[in-house]
């Protein structure tokens, strides 16, 4: 593991993040029950791309994106009052082998300085938060992708799951590391990146 401590969203976390597979898409390559995804395709193509270009492909940012980027520190600092847990930012953390990494939001130490947990924050609409707070198992489906990428990368036991609102009751779920999952997603990862690696070789 290697953790950059570039900011989100500057061109240096950009150009960490270029060609590799990254957690927050992992559902592109898996799904929430473990199977292959049909979108894997598409989405090493666009790696394969940006790896012989150099040139990141641009990402649609609605106002959904926006106000979670503008939302998350306010989160953060949410999460660590109610849990009394201090959170350490990183930027892009790259796998040993510096083929694939995460972006979490955050990142929690034991009294050693060893990364024990971690925390990944979402800004849903109202009315998706509170269908979360009715459905838990729900939320941690739809971005279980991430969280257990997150997990295999940085090698933490759990992950907590927040979402947060300016209006609305906040909510965090702790997701234990499942590595049965984290065994199959390993395995989509490892492929995807043997085809982007040899395909951007024989392209150049």
């Amino acid at each position: 593991m290697i953790a950059l401590e570039h900011i989100q969203g500057s061109d240096e976390w950009f150009a960490s993040r270029l060609g590799r597979p990254s957690a927050s898409m992992f559902n592109k390559l898996i799904t929430s029950a473990g199977k292959a995804s049909s979108q894997a395709d598409g989405y090493i193509n666009e790696l394969i791309a940006e790896r012989l270009t150099g040139v990141r492909v641009p990402i649609y940012v609605n106002e959904h994106m926006e106000r979670g980027t503008r939302l998350e520190p306010d989160a953060r600092e949410m999460y660590e009052f109610v849990t009394e847990q201090e959170v350490t930012e990183y930027g892009f953390i790259l796998d040993d082998s510096e083929e694939f990494g995460c972006s979490p939001d955050g990142i929690i130490k034991d009294s050693d300085g060893n990364f024990e947990g971690g925390l990944e924050i979402k800004c849903p609409t109202d009315s998706n938060l509170i269908g979360y707070h009715r459905n838990n198992k729900s939320f941690i489906s739809k971005y279980k992708h991430q969280i257990m990428g997150c997990m295999m990368i940085t090698g933490v036991k759990w992950f907590d799951l927040m979402a947060y609102s300016e209006e609305l009751p906040h909510l965090i779920v702790r997701v234990e590391r499942d590595d049965e999952y984290i065994e199959k997603l390993a395995a989509e990862v490892q492929k995807a990146v043997d085809i982007i690696v040899n395909e951007t070789e024989n392209l150049k």
